[in-house]
């Protein structure tokens, strides 16, 4: 039995078949994982060939293959998929949205081991079966830096939470692969109810770039990627998300959608002071996002328009900041919204709340608790009907709110994920959402439609699997 810490290391039945064999250094699972049964009794001798690395097993992969219709022909060499074995995989994966390359990580044997029904059905089979706790936890994302991962598994074994998002800089293809490798195969069933994780990161390009190193294009700003041609922009865009699916993350938190005007410049401190605006006019802006929205679908990664209704006018940076980020301008049919519905039309999976002010649409609440900004305006006229997440609620902007409350009032407002780069929040915020749901049968019917949401883009995007 493999051991961590001293203790066994557990990833239950079916991600301890795919563990065997294979290295995980770079991002073990912590000691919150509890005890598991260990890969070395039942697949020791055909493991799948993952990343160069040694993963599962060859013989069971390919009778669960047959079982799904597909034919295998006969396996290479000990440990290594044949030609007509990496063909049906590729041939398994493209339709289930995986990332067809041959390669069975975790996501792949959580596919290969579900026959149950597919689509929206799945989406309700799902929903059933999750606990309240659970279905809780599918609403939260929490920041993961790399030097503190130990307390994110406790969040996801306690809290059940079911996103994260890489914080604090990652460098390397192969460390971040297999931490989300890793990370996907401590979604058991008691856990997060068997429902992998969307997997974050903030790809813009310039002064924030998240993911780096090998394996990674080293990004220019949004500000020069704007002047590039429409073919230019999306192949980049296709890039980064190939390059990120490579390695397990499923969510760009990117394109930013917020137009500065000229005249305000780099004296806007969110956007302008860093560049990460495509250009100073709507028209531009939109056909950079839709080109780069494009080019990440194309990967099948899902892309995030920020942050609505944009960030463009105001002077200070609302992470850092209470005062100076509020726009007396913006209104409901303003100019600056057609960057967001050009990236909505072209197929962006996510939109993320700013926590500003904007007065003469709302004047009562910042963005991300705006039943009026998320509910009437993004939903309603934009016709939005994917899955809101806010800017992070842990930022500067929503101090003056008590913990609990930031994620009740943004869910109530009509959001749907709950971010916070903040992990000793979250029990907080998921006991204050499960208190409010017995309270108010309102909020409750919220919460079961954004989990609903989440799910139903998990499904789109090779997330749910149902046995």
């Amino acid at each position: 039995m493999s051991t961590f810490g001293g203790r066994p290391l557990v990833l239950g039945t079916a991600v301890a078949m795919m563990t065997g064999g294979m290295s995980l250094a770079a991002a073990q699972p912590s000691e919150a994982a509890g005890p598991a049964v260990s890969a070395a009794t039942t697949c020791t001798t055909h493991p799948v060939l993952y990343k160069g690395t040694s993963g599962a097993c060859v013989k069971l992969a390919q009778q669960l293959l047959i079982k799904h219709g597909y034919s295998v022909g006969s396996s290479g060499a000990d440990g290594v998929f044949g030609t007509s074995t990496v063909t049906a995989v590729k041939r398994f994966q493209t339709p289930r949205h995986l990332n067809p390359t041959g390669v069975v990580d975790r996501l792949n044997w959580k596919a290969l081991a579900a026959f149950g029904p597919t689509g929206s059905a799945c989406v309700t089979k799902k929903y059933g079966e999750l606990s309240q706790s659970q279905r809780v936890g599918q609403l939260l994302m929490v920041g993961m830096d790399k030097d503190d991962q130990s307390y994110v598994h406790t969040l996801m074994k306690y809290d059940h939470v079911g996103n994260i998002v890489y914080l604090g800089g990652w460098t390397g293809n192969s460390t971040v692969g297999r931490t989300s490798d890793a990370n996907q195969g401590l979604t058991s069933g008691a856990w997060t109810g068997n429902v992998p994780l969307l997997i974050a990161a903030d790809q813009e390009g310039g002064y924030v770039q998240q993911l780096k190193g090998t394996g990674f294009t080293t990004l220019p700003t949004a500000l020069t990627q704007g002047s590039w041609s429409s073919s230019h922009q999306t192949s980049t865009g296709a890039t980064v998300g190939q390059q990120l699916r490579d390695v397990g993350v499923n969510v760009n938190l990117a394109p930013v959608a917020d137009t500065v005007p000229q005249s305000l410049g780099t004296r806007n401190g969110p956007i302008g002071h860093y560049y990460r605006e495509y250009g100073y006019t709507p028209s531009v802006v939109s056909r950079a996002v839709t080109n780069v929205v494009h080019g990440l679908n194309s990967r099948g990664d899902i892309a995030t328009l920020k942050h609505f209704p944009g960030l463009g006018r105001i002077t200070n940076n609302t992470d850092t900041s209470s005062t100076g980020i509020t726009d007396n301008t913006m209104t409901a049919t303003d100019p600056y919204l057609s960057t967001f519905k050009s990236g909505i039309a072209a197929g962006a999976g996510m939109v993320m709340m700013s926590t500003a002010w904007y007065p003469k649409i709302d004047s009562a609440n910042q963005a991300a608790f705006s039943h009026p900004m998320i509910t009437t305006l993004l939903r309603g006229s934009l016709g939005f009907h994917g899955v809101v997440v806010s800017d992070s609620l842990s930022a500067v902007s929503v101090q003056h709110i008590p913990v609990g409350q930031r994620a009740t009032r943004f869910i109530a407002a009509g959001g749907d994920i709950v971010l916070t780069g903040a992990p000793h929040d979250v029990p907080t915020m998921a006991a204050a959402i499960l208190a409010k749901m017995k309270s108010s049968p309102t909020f409750a019917g919220q919460v079961s439609a954004a989990v609903h949401r989440v799910l139903t883009l998990k499904s789109r995007h090779g997330l749910l699997f149902c046995s």
